[in-house]
């Protein structure tokens, strides 16, 4: 007798219901947190935007359209590392989306599409389970033929403001999975608790101490925050109360230093990479990833791209050094060793 099989319907509906009873991860929750968080348009540097290139981005906080309202612009290459494992004719239409096509559906009707695949994926990350292509495709339905443009803008919206990459894990049965960005291993959420990533915040808040030269003060962060729809002492969506999550959490789990300012009185304080995000990641990876959002290569900011050839550098030596002693210490133990046997 053959296994009896669900519809697959019937499987996102009931997956769709257990996601939507989550505290926190609702779609209405979702949607809001995307209209309010505008990771993907910050300047990277507080008053300074000279070396920020705007990208066709809005700068100023008037001017930031709704980040889930509006159409995400992607470069060709953003595209073709998200769209990895379509194929070639999928991946050449996903870097123009403006087309007729496009244009048959309201923008309102992909956006919600869009939200709900978010939410979607939320879920699986949550479940730690991956996802299939056939399985978003149900989420979205109705609006299957424009499954490429609803799967990047819901790709970016993982990575940008929650901190997490879609890559493919099964090319065969295209399969897909969610993982935290820049070598990093903390998302905010704890074992058996409930709630949304938090990586993306961090990494912005490392993009904004890198950019201004290693430190940056509480007044400089928090302005840049600001303009993104995040602040102290305002509970976020996503993000909880972000002054405890940034001065506190951040800290605990050594992302971030928190110190005062030398000589400061008042007091002021400054922020600073942790030695965890030192161990986890680099400059050049942060430098890349704000190269990405704003349109543009790492080279395009001079002092901080020659500052981050000069850490790889140095940690390729370091790992060259390290090497070197553990032959050295395998060596002498094998000396050792030989001397005991011949004795």
């Amino acid at each position: 007798m053959p296994h009896h099989q669900k519809n697959p319907q019937c499987l996102y509906g009931q997956c769709f219901q257990t996601c939507s009873e989550i505290k926190d991860m609702e779609v209405v929750q979702v949607s809001k947190a995307l209209e309010e968080t505008h990771l993907s348009s910050y300047p990277l540097m507080p008053g300074n935007s000279k070396e920020a290139p705007d990208a066709g981005r809005p700068s100023t906080p008037e001017s930031h359209q709704s980040f889930c309202s509006s159409s995400i612009a992607l470069t060709t290459t953003s595209s073709s590392e998200m769209n990895e494992g379509f194929s070639s004719q999928e991946e050449e239409n996903s870097t123009s989306w403006a087309g007729p096509d496009s244009r048959s559906v309201p923008t309102n009707a992909l956006d919600e599409k869009v939200i709900s695949l978010v939410n979607f994926m939320l879920f699986k990350y949550h479940m730690k389970e991956p996802m299939t292509k056939a399985d978003m495709k149900i989420v979205i339905n109705e609006c299957e033929d424009h499954f490429t443009e609803i799967f990047l803008r819901a790709s970016e919206h993982m990575e940008m403001v929650f901190g997490l990459d879609v890559k493919r894990v099964d090319p065969t049965n295209h399969c897909y999975g969610l993982f935290i960005k820049l070598g990093l291993t903390y998302d905010g959420v704890l074992d058996g608790e409930e709630g949304m990533p938090k990586t993306g915040i961090l990494i912005f808040i490392l993009g904004v101490v890198f950019m201004n030269g290693n430190s940056a003060t509480e007044e400089e962060v928090w302005g840049v925050l600001s303009l993104t729809g995040i602040h102290a002492g305002r509970k976020h969506v996503i993000f909880g109360e972000p002054r405890k999550l940034i001065t506190k959490d951040f800290v605990k789990e050594k992302y971030l230093e928190y110190r005062q300012v030398a000589n400061s009185d008042p007091a002021r304080f400054e922020f600073l990479w942790g030695p965890r995000a030192h161990a986890e990641t680099t400059k050049m990876r942060v430098l890349e990833f704000l190269a990405k959002v704003h349109g543009t290569d790492p080279s395009s900011f001079p002092s901080q791209y020659e500052e981050a050839l000069q850490d790889e550098e140095e940690r390729a030596r370091a790992r060259i050094s390290a090497r070197s002693v553990s032959a050295s210490v395998a060596t002498a133990i094998l000396h050792v060793l030989w001397d005991v046997l011949d004795f």
